[in-house]
């Protein structure tokens, strides 16, 4: 665990939660009813895309693939709520890292604070 994130889990700023079962038009919620708002969720699927579930989401397009753009270079065409940081075909075996990944999380952070 990098420094920062721990430090963050030791000030309480950070919590670990369940996985939620849901979401919903202001947030998430879970199987035993508990919500909480939420403006953006940040899912991190790993080292190859797990996008099922997303299925009801219809993002992909005829080819399977989910479409991205805007000025991040990661916004889903289809859906501009939803943003595919480390997704795509300028992805290579340094996205899974931090180094690899920050330009393009960077500029996704920069598109989300736009909008909000």
């Amino acid at each position: 665990m990098v420094t920062s994130v721990r430090g963050a889990r030791d000030r309480g700023v950070l919590k670990a939660h369940p996985m939620f079962t849901l979401h919903t038009h202001d947030g998430i919620a879970w199987a035993d009813g508990t919500h909480q708002p939420a403006y953006a969720v940040i899912w991190c699927t790993g080292f190859r895309p797990a996008l099922h579930h997303l299925a009801p989401l219809h993002l992909h397009e005829h080819q399977g693939r989910v479409a991205v753009g805007g000025p991040s270079g990661t916004r889903s065409a289809r859906d501009p709520r939803v943003y595919m940081v480390g997704y795509g075909d300028w992805v290579g075996p340094a996205s899974v890292t931090l180094a690899g990944v920050a330009e393009s999380a960077r500029a996704t952070a920069g598109d989300i604070v736009d909008r909000l």
